[in-house]
């Protein structure tokens, strides 16, 4: 059993695993969005790297409320989007209609995946509600010895 520098956050090994699971899922992911960009359009490789601050705009809900933010962010960052863009894509390349919409909803699809992909893999999770650094895959940065939520301590007492 592994201890914490923090008494009152235990360590997860179990999270642990499940968090390097993730980010080598997410490192996949980003090198899949590449090839699949190399593939569609050669000459749009630098799609993925120019677009990818655009899909931060997300965290403009952070303005109004954390629960906000964390709603707006997490629509953004998660792997339903550019999957459903990437049918679009594939439906439109099998029917011969529209070509260009169906290379650049190809295109698009990769550079959205290829953000969320690298977020997984430096270790960003889906924002939970209560802070920005909150996230399904625990904590960014260093944690404040003091923040241990509610149900921690009501179990713990």
């Amino acid at each position: 059993m592994s201890t914490s520098t923090d008494a009152t956050a235990p360590r997860d090994d179990t999270r642990d695993g499940v968090n390097a699971v993730q980010r080598l899922e997410g490192g996949m992911i980003t090198a899949l969005s590449i090839t699949a960009t190399l593939i569609i359009d050669p000459a749009l490789w630098w799609m993925p790297l120019a677009t990818f601050l655009l899909f931060d705009l997300s965290m403009l809900g952070y303005v109004r409320s954390p629960a906000a933010g964390a709603i707006t962010y997490n629509l953004v960052h998660n792997y339903a989007g550019p999957a459903a863009l990437g049918v679009v894509a594939l439906a439109l390349t099998a029917t011969g209609a529209l070509p260009a919409l169906a290379t650049w909803s190809g295109i698009i699809a990769s550079a959205w995946a290829f953000h969320v992909g690298v977020d997984r893999m430096l270790g960003y999770g889906l924002k939970l509600p209560d802070a920005f650094g909150h996230t399904h895959m625990g904590w960014i940065g260093r944690r404040p010895e003091r923040r241990v939520s509610t149900a921690s301590n009501t179990r713990a007492g």
